[in-house]
């Protein structure tokens, strides 16, 4: 005997618990991308082995580690745009909203830099797409709206001026994740720049 110890096996889930055991291989998946910042370099039976299953349990659940990735990504998508909800809803006017439902996506992604890689670099994103980002368009280009309506911003099409802001948004977060010995500027202050540039919000006082 070698005093080693084997990890127990975990006990089935009692009946209509199926959904947590879900849960649970979605999260132990969620904390392994986080580390790995690569889609492709996932494990279905690492998964397994961190939730304590067997592999064929996982497989009860998602067919295939795409199935289990894209799960992953819309669950980050939920964090951010309830995150951004939460933000902009103690803006004290639009511009202030605005500004704040996008730095609380720059406070997701720098707590998370792995998974917001994944969500925008992954081969699962490039040949599923993420149908489910449209939220996120969608509550963005109201706030960019808002911004216009309100006088607080020239009038434009707004879809158009939303696409202009997430480009920027997604690439000045994409290359600090990459690049991160670069001499970065503060991050709000470049959102601001992007803000004052893209939209027309007068940039606030500091």
């Amino acid at each position: 005997m070698t005093g080693q110890t084997s990890k127990p096996r975990r006990r089935p889930n009692a009946r209509g618990q199926g959904e947590l055991l879900r849960e649970e291989i979605v999260t132990a998946a969620a904390e392994m991308l986080e580390e790995l910042a690569d889609d492709e370099a996932l494990s279905l039976r690492a998964v397994a082995r961190a939730v304590s299953i067997a592999a064929t349990s996982v497989y009860l659940h998602f067919p295939d580690r795409d199935a289990l990735v894209f799960a992953v990504l819309q669950r980050c998508h939920e964090q951010l745009v309830e995150a951004g909800d939460v933000a902009a809803a103690a803006g004290p006017d639009p511009a202030a909203a605005l500004r704040a439902r996008i730095l609380a996506q720059v406070a997701w992604a720098g707590e998370h830099p792995g998974l917001y890689k994944v969500l925008h670099e992954s081969r699962v994103h490039r040949r599923m797409g993420m149908p489910f980002k449209q939220v996120l368009v969608d509550r963005t280009t109201a706030a960019v709206q808002a911004c216009m309506d309100a006088g607080l911003a020239p009038a434009d099409d707004a879809a158009t001026v939303t696409i202009d802001l997430r480009t920027a948004v997604n690439g000045m977060l994409a290359q600090r994740i990459n690049e991160p010995d670069l001499p970065w500027p503060p991050a709000d202050e470049q959102i601001d720049r992007f803000l004052t540039k893209l939209v027309g919000i007068a940039p606030p006082r500091r």
